[in-house]
């Protein structure tokens, strides 16, 4: 439980939604989130350089893996509203330790070398904190 984080978000009914956006183009920096919807909508994920709508299915959770696979996504306003979406982060993040993490190194060879260098769960977490909400994904700086 001392990895688990909870955030809640209201969104107001927007009347030029539009000119709004609920929140920008992110990915959280959490090894799972668990995401539950109201039947407004809103979210929308970042695939092949297009945002699509994610709709929401009454009584599902959305579960997205963002540390190791780059999930961007974004809220949009909406004159539907009030929008509520409760998120669970489960993040290790939160009890930090000095574990390296790294490519299983029996699976490496010339043929399949490392995608991504070696670190720890802090450097990666102040490096998502010291990047802010930019849009783009942390792990990017973790590539080889």
């Amino acid at each position: 439980m001392k990895g688990l984080l909870m955030l809640c978000h209201y969104y107001p009914p927007c009347p030029q939604p539009d000119l709004t956006l609920g929140i920008s183009k992110h990915s959280d920096n959490t090894f799972i989130t668990m995401l539950l919807q109201d039947q407004i909508g809103g979210l929308q994920v970042l695939h092949q350089d297009c945002w699509v709508d994610v709709s929401p299915i009454p009584g599902a959770l959305l579960m997205t893996n963002d540390k190791f696979k780059s999930v961007e996504h974004r809220v949009l306003a909406n004159k539907a509203g009030p929008r509520i979406s409760v998120a669970c982060f489960f993040s290790s993040s939160v009890t930090p330790n000095s574990t390296v993490y790294g490519p299983i190194k029996e699976l490496l060879s010339e043929e399949n070398p490392p995608k991504y260098r070696e670190f720890t769960v802090p450097e990666y977490s102040n490096g998502y904190i010291e990047k802010g909400l930019d849009g783009t994904s942390n792990l990017l700086n973790y590539q080889i």
